[in-house]
Order: structure tokens, then sequence, then C-alpha cells
């Protein structure tokens, strides 16, 4: 199994933060689209499996927690490997760039408001269509996990929100950061696979998960408003992926790497 070193990491991420900097407005949108079905996809599977277990969460629930959370990291699995365009992971992906000159502030702005938009009709065309009008959750013991997750994340504050997105994201990208050190799709598999169980058995919060979970338990009845979805719980927790994405990783490592001091003058001793 073939690496990149962490060095060489940064450098593939800015070679990948140019081309979304360059990519046009529908393609950047429909990718978006992708990107939030096939997040979406991971939750459902996620609720189908680790929801579906109520014996072992009453006697085992860090096991329950850890099947939910290890069946959701397909959906990154897809974003990556398939290709699509994430809002989380794009809060980081063009971030070196940007600090090093090479791609400008509001193409990288551009791309996530794109991609976030794209985001969020993709995560509510699977859950509307897919998982709510095909009724697949709409018995117990998924029907009260699906009410109950829903209910659960408008009743947090924005503080705790918030530490949660960043948390989440800190972790998301990176898994994309080991998915590109990776030369093979094995590899990939695998370096996605770990942070991303890990946020979510963790129980950090990723606002594209969140655009297919809330929705989807409104559309099943929780006592959940749209109001309380886009203001109580999004707005936090986007704030909060954006600082674990951009500064966390993309910066972070930038810094690392990439960032010259002006006037350091490099001396050898021999």
């Amino acid at each position: 199994m073939v690496t990149k070193l962490p060095k060489e990491i940064v450098k593939a991420i800015n070679a990948a933060g140019m081309v979304k900097a360059k990519m046009s407005v529908e393609k950047t949108l429909v990718m978006g689209f992708l990107a939030g079905a096939f997040v979406a996809f991971g939750g459902f599977l996620a609720i189908m499996v680790g929801g579906g277990l109520p014996g072992i969460k009453m006697t085992n629930p860090g096991f329950q927690k850890f099947v939910f959370g290890g069946t959701f990291p397909v959906g990154l699995m897809l974003v990556v490997i398939a290709g699509s365009e994430l809002f989380t992971g794009n809060t980081a992906i063009s971030v070196p760039g940007v600090l090093s000159g090479r791609i400008k502030s509001f193409a990288w702005i551009r791309n996530m408001f794109l991609s976030y938009t794209g985001n969020l009709i993709g995560s509510l065309f699977i859950a509307f269509f897919l998982a709510y009008q095909t009724k697949l959750l709409a018995s117990d013991p998924w029907l009260s996990v699906t009410i109950g997750i829903s209910e659960v994340k408008v009743s947090q504050s924005f503080w705790v929100l918030f530490l949660k997105g960043i948390g989440c994201n800190w972790l998301v990208c990176l898994a994309i950061w080991l998915a590109v050190a990776s030369e093979d799709t094995a590899g990939k598999i695998l370096g996605i696979w770990f942070p991303i169980m890990a946020f979510v058995t963790l129980g950090f919060e990723h606002s594209v998960a969140n655009m297919f979970f809330i929705p989807l338990g409104i559309f099943y009845g929780a006592n959940v408003t749209w109001a309380q979805f886009f203001i109580v719980n999004l707005i936090p927790v986007t704030l909060g992926n954006i600082v674990g994405g951009s500064f966390f990783v993309g910066a972070i490592y930038w810094f690392i790497y990439e960032y010259e001091r002006p006037g350091k003058v490099e001396k050898i001793s021999t």
C-alpha cells in the first residue's frame, strides 16, 4: 500500500483546490447534489442498521453507537472515490492555496456556497423520496430512532452544537487527507472509515448529514419545525464545521508545510 508523505498530501490537496476553484457553477451544483445524496445514503444506512438494535442500545449503548458510526462512512467513500463536491471537505481543501495566494478567496467562498446549496438539495431528495416516500423507516424501532435523532439535534445550545461541529469536521477533513495520502482504493476506504466512524460514534455534528437526519424526522412527524432545523441546528453546526475544516486542518497544515516566515534565512551548520 503506497502512501504520500504529509507534505505530499498538501501538494495534492493544492492541486484539487485549483480544480475546484475553476469549476463551473452548474457542475459544482450537480456535484454538490451528488455529495449530499451520498452522505444521506450513509445516514440512511446508519439508521437502518444502528437504529435497528434497540436491545443492544439498552444493554451496550457504546457498541450500538459504534455500529451506527461504523456504517455511516459509506457516504464519504462515495464522495471521495466516485467524485463529488462536499461542503465540509471544501472548507479545508482550498485553504492552503488561498493562504499561499494561488487561489482567490472569492473562488473558495463561491465553491463552498455552491457545494452547500447542492448538498442541501441532494440530502432533501434522498430524505423525502427514498427514505420517506418508500416508508422504509415507518415502523419501530426505526421510526422512533428517526424522530428521536431529529428532536435531539434541535434541543442543544448554540455553543454545544458549534463545538460539536468543530470536532466533526476536524475528523472529516482528516479523513479526506488520509484518502488523498493513499494511492489505491482499499487504502482510501480505510483512511476514510476510521475518522468518520470516530466522529459519528462520538456524537459530533455534521451539517450535511443533518440536512438529511433532521428533515427526515420532520417528514416522519417529529416535533421539529423547519425554522428550528435551520436556525437552532444548521447555523451553529455549519459555523463549527467551517472552523474545524478551514483552521484545524487546512490552515494548520499550510502553516506546517508551506508557510515561510518573511526574511527568514535558512542556515545550515556543518
